[in-house]
């Protein structure tokens, strides 16, 4: 398998120093939407997350909110969208065979229209909450308008019987090879997931919000304040957030190089691992 990181939906969010960036609280950072391109041998191209796609981007306050793009101010560049990268790498829409979503924010799902032949994958409590949107937190953070053409889901219930590094996974799954996992990260969503993929030089984790910054899985903890904040205030758990965070730690500090986890939105990750 041969794996890209894609840089989509680059992110400006208000806070500088607040949120990791140099400068003043009234500066802005920077974000991203770190996702992942698969090529495998048998089953097409599989893309884990999407970022925000180009329905967003043609109408942000429609469709993200204008709440989300004052805060945020996300990149309106269509060549920033996931299927923006895929088509500069020489493929197409329909290459893509496979979605895996971490979860279905906003900022996670919103390019699923871009890729309507895609199978879809998600863990059942994730898609339900999406669906249902049962709290005022759902209803802003799931955007129903992103999966109306009506995706081909294929929703996962994990089994603790089923471990992967002293976490429950989700293996076999529909249509894929066995060195992609999902692993069940709940917290910072009802059914959160991190994404993992065996490769040559051990496991690659895709560990989407479960947290924001590298310094979070340093052995001596750092995050800024206005991270630590935001995930307070967007966790469905916050205890389980942390927990999942304590185990990540241990895990990164005794795997070593065969493990590489990263976030989402973190950008020095994302450098670190297209260095590599």
């Amino acid at each position: 398998m041969q794996i890209h990181h894609l840089s989509c939906s680059s992110m400006c969010p208000l806070g500088g120093s607040l949120v990791g960036a140099q400068g003043s609280v009234l500066s802005r950072g920077r974000m991203i939407c770190h996702c992942l391109l698969i090529e495998t041998d048998a089953h097409g191209l599989v893309l884990v997350d999407t970022g925000f796609g180009t329905a967003d981007i043609a109408s942000p306050n429609e469709r993200i909110g204008r709440a989300f793009m004052a805060l945020s101010k996300p990149s309106l560049d269509p060549h920033e969208t996931a299927i923006g990268r895929v088509k500069s790498l020489g493929f197409r829409a329909e290459d893509v065979r496979h979605i895996l979503l971490t979860h279905m924010d906003l900022d996670h799902a919103g390019g699923l229209g871009d890729f309507p032949h895609a199978k879809v994958h998600v863990l059942s409590a994730e898609l339900s909450a999406a669906l249902a949107r049962d709290t005022l937190n759902e209803k802003g953070r799931y955007k129903p308008t992103q999966w109306a053409h009506n995706p081909d889901w294929s929703a996962y219930v994990p089994s603790e019987g089923d471990r992967w590094k002293g976490f429950a996974c989700v293996r076999d799954l529909t249509g894929l090879p066995p060195e992609i996992l999902m692993v069940p990260l709940t917290g910072h969503t009802r059914g959160h997931a991190a994404i993992a993929v065996q490769d040559a030089q051990g496991w690659l984790m895709h560990c989407g919000d479960s947290y924001f910054y590298h310094g979070e899985m340093e052995q001596i903890y750092r995050c800024p304040a206005g991270l630590k904040a935001f995930q307070r205030t967007m966790a469905y758990d916050r205890k389980q957030c942390l927990d999942n965070q304590a185990r990540l730690r241990e895990l990164v500090q005794t795997e070593g190089a065969s493990l590489r986890t990263f976030s989402a939105h973190d950008p020095v990750e994302y450098e670190r691992l297209t260095k590599q």
